[in-house]
């Protein structure tokens, strides 16, 4: 994660200028590069397709977007990795039609994101901003095992951590390699917490 400078902007102009670059997110005002690598691609996709296929399976009315936005606050917009959006609550979105940006919880279903180099957000500030939105379920893909011990404990391993909504709070179960994913997005679901992290091997 790198901050591409010091200019501040509020959350108007950030997606005015750059909503159609998938690299850059907006914190407290401060333009973020996320700068992706072809891995952290790599495990993004495999989960967006396994998620897809239930969908698919269940015939639910659910969407996977390429490019989102949810806008938390003025000067505050993120970039999901992976976002799920029940479609017939799109309607609700003010700004949807127009831009794929998200201001409510009303048609998210599930986020996830895929830890990289910024790690810090993922399992602090976006857990904290993703509860007070009231998103219903929220993954972290650590499929490098980069986050601090007191999120994935030790000896750090790559980690998979669902939280389920909770009043205003994510209550979090940790998943290791051989764990099968607990969903209440998706209850049926049967994917092994190793095959996320083996998808991001070169």
């Amino acid at each position: 994660m790198v901050q591409a400078n010091l200019i501040r902007l509020n959350v108007d102009e950030f997606i005015a200028q750059y909503s159609d670059c998938d690299s850059y997110e907006l914190i407290d005002g401060e333009l973020i590069d996320l700068e992706p690598t072809g891995l952290h691609e790599q495990v993004i996709g495999f989960i967006a397709r396994k998620l897809n296929v239930e969908i698919d399976r269940l015939n639910l009315p659910y969407i996977i977007p390429h490019r989102c936005l949810i806008r938390i606050s003025n000067d505050t917009a993120f970039r999901p990795d992976v976002i799920v959006l029940d479609q017939t609550q799109l309607v609700h979105e003010s700004l949807w039609q127009y831009q794929a940006v998200i201001t409510s919880n009303v048609a998210i279903k599930l986020i996830a994101e895929v830890v990289s180099t910024n790690w810090q957000n993922d399992y602090a500030r976006k857990v904290e901003d993703y509860a007070l939105l009231g998103v219903p379920e929220y993954w972290i893909a650590d499929y490098l095992g980069l986050g601090g011990r007191d999120y994935i404990g030790t000896p750090k391993q790559p980690t998979i951590t669902i939280g389920q909504l909770e009043g205003d709070r994510f209550q979090k179960r940790l998943f290791r390699q051989a764990d099968s994913l607990s969903s209440a997005i998706f209850p049926e679901l049967r994917v092994y917490a190793g095959a996320i992290f083996a998808s991001g091997q070169g």
